[in-house]
């Protein structure tokens, strides 16, 4: 490919209304263009890129036994209905009728499609075990689209289906999809990533992983201890707490707090720790907007997503009213409105002499004995974990949190979709039986973007030899030039006929321009032919990374870059 020829412009400047160094890269260095929020067109690099991805999945999923499939964008929503997610999903699935006034989504995941497309094969017990995979485009209205591709509407995914006729059988093939993961990232040179127990939200299923990119611009919290090796989203991490008693136990007592709405000017004023405090907070269930409030320890904050799944319904922030059964900021325990679903953390667990709310305008309690005052609780734990605090494994006081982009996740979904379908087998005594599903999934944009987050530096992307849109940069410096001219397409069309991808620059353009262009594109091996060069003997052969800079003959040049390039390329499948 000559790089004057290459769709897509590139340029120095940074976008403004790029947050993240990938989406400035990838638009800068011309592989992406933006059409709407969240939408975006490729240009040929990054489809170069992804392509590659693609192919590291697919073989990956044919090792073991994906057989790849593809399923239809637009659904009739008649499968969603059968599944229930038609209803229980927001906004983010996209719902209309066609012209024959047929209401249809489109696909955000594909679980309901792939139970629609094998039930009728799987009606015997001697079809089992089975995998089937795609690589399609998705749609996700989501509410916030941002960072370029890391959170995106329109995205491409590899989804992979496997059913299974017993738990033990699913459990083996999760271990060997997630091994089969951790080679996926390893051959597409982010070998750093790692899993973490996740919650499964609307997926469904008990047990689930994510595969985390550990970045500072990550989205999702990382719960991490560095003694066990636990990690954890921090969505699904339990927070441990010591429960603490003070003796002797006060009297509960009701004091005049004149304008104090927040936990921390109550507990300045009363001058206590916020760990002696119980704070409420107020949610309104979505369907009828009726009061969920929640007591928790006044230094913790709420998990929201233990607390949905726990409620087993979708809740937003309240607003209070006057003419609301609860006085805001004065909101306890004791006298608190039967109008309202109330819920205790796990973190007030027979604690005694805190301070709360007195469910009075401008007064608070003090001397609250969770056991003695409010002996009908029942304790949960919905409270997020904390810097410092105790590992659900090892039990030491070691937890620390790091942030991550999500790259892939797996699912162990059991029989969420298959009975809600009525998919069945009879086994081999005769029984009807429904299958128990695993999915496993990996965003092919995202993906490339966060590959990109991490492998840069201040001038463009660093991309790994197994994904990089071309294998070598050839720079014929001063093509003007009779002898450079001559001998760079000479090397162009040999690196050709040895395999090796080549974007060849022979514009008459500065070597600044040149050399910056390059960065921009992040091609692993550069060559440089200039008139220096030539006079020398040499070609100069370099990495994008820096690790290697040195020059060969012209004679042998072909060859060996030719090499170097192969070598490279079989040392990053050797995972």
């Amino acid at each position: 490919m000559k790089l004057e020829k290459l769709v897509g412009e590139r340029f120095k400047e940074k976008p403004a209304d790029c947050t993240v160094e990938s989406h400035a890269l990838m638009v800068r260095g011309g592989y992406m263009k933006y059409v709407a929020n969240g939408i975006f067109s490729s240009f040929m690099p990054l489809k170069r890129i992804t392509r590659k991805l693609e192919a590291i999945m697919r073989g990956e999923m044919d090792a073991i036994d994906g057989q790849e499939v593809s399923f239809p964008v637009v659904m009739p929503a008649s499968i969603w209905q059968e599944s229930g997610r038609y209803e229980t999903i927001g906004k983010e699935l996209v719902r209309f009728n066609d012209r024959n006034g047929s209401p249809v989504v489109l696909g955000m995941t594909h679980e309901e499609a792939a139970v629609q497309l094998v039930r009728e094969y799987g009606q015997s017990y001697n079809k089992y075990p089975f995998m089937i995979y795609q690589i399609q485009t998705k749609f996700r209205d989501e509410a916030r689209p941002k960072s370029g591709l890391i959170r995106v509407r329109e995205f491409t995914m590899k989804d992979a289906y496997s059913f299974h006729t017993s738990q033990a059988d699913l459990e083996q093939y999760y271990d060997k999809c997630h091994k089969a993961y951790e080679r996926i990232f390893a051959k597409a040179g982010i070998p750093e990533v790692v899993s973490v127990a996740s919650d499964s939200g609307m997926m469904g299923g008990k047990i689930s992983h994510e595969f985390m990119l550990l970045t500072d611009i990550g989205e999702d919290s990382i719960v991490i201890c560095p003694e066990c090796g636990y990690r954890a989203n921090m969505e699904a991490a339990p927070n441990i707490i010591e429960y603490v008693r003070t003796e002797p136990s006060q009297d509960l007592a009701k004091v005049h707090t004149p304008d104090m709405h927040t936990i921390e000017e109550v507990c300045n004023y009363l001058k206590v720790d916020q760990k002696q405090s119980c704070k409420a907070v107020v949610y309104q269930r979505n369907s009828d907007d009726k009061f969920v409030v929640l007591f928790i320890r006044g230094d913790l904050e709420v998990n929201e997503t233990k607390m949905t799944n726990y409620l087993g319904f979708d809740i937003h922030p309240a607003t209070i009213t006057d003419e609301s059964p609860l006085v805001a900021g004065f909101i306890g325990p004791v006298g608190i409105s039967s109008d309202c679903i109330v819920l205790y953390d796990n973190s007030l667990k027979g604690v005694n002499n805190l301070v709360c709310g007195a469910n009075e305008l401008d007064h608070h309690l003090t001397g609250l004995d969770m056991d003695r005052d409010v002996p009908t609780a029942q304790f949960h734990d919905f409270a997020k974990v904390q810097e410092g605090g105790i590992c659900p494994v090892c039990g030491k006081h070691c937890i620390t949190i790091s942030r991550g982009i999500e790259v892939g996740n797996i699912f162990q979904l059991g029989t969420k979709y298959t009975k809600a379908m009525g998919m069945t087998y009879t086994d081999a005594d005769g029984n009807e039986q429904n299958p128990i599903m695993g999915c496993y999934g990996i965003g092919v944009g995202r993906l490339a973007a966060a590959i990109c987050e991490v492998h840069h530096d201040d001038y463009g992307p660093i991309w790994p030899i197994s994904i990089a849109p071309w294998q070598v940069h050839l720079c014929a410096m001063r093509a003007d030039n009779e002898e450079v001219r001559a001998y760079a397409d000479s090397l162009y069309a040999e690196l050709q006929k040895r395999g090796i991808e080549v974007i060849y620059d022979d514009r008459n353009v500065s070597a600044g321009f040149m050399f910056s262009d390059a960065d921009l594109l992040g091609v692993p091996y550069r060559v440089i032919v200039s008139p220096r060069n030539i006079k020398q003997g040499v070609v100069e052969v370099s990495t994008r990374d820096k690790s290697l800079k040195t020059t060969i003959s012209m004679e042998t040049a072909a060859d060996e870059v030719a090499k170097m390039v192969l070598d490279a390329l079989q040392a990053s499948q050797n995972v």
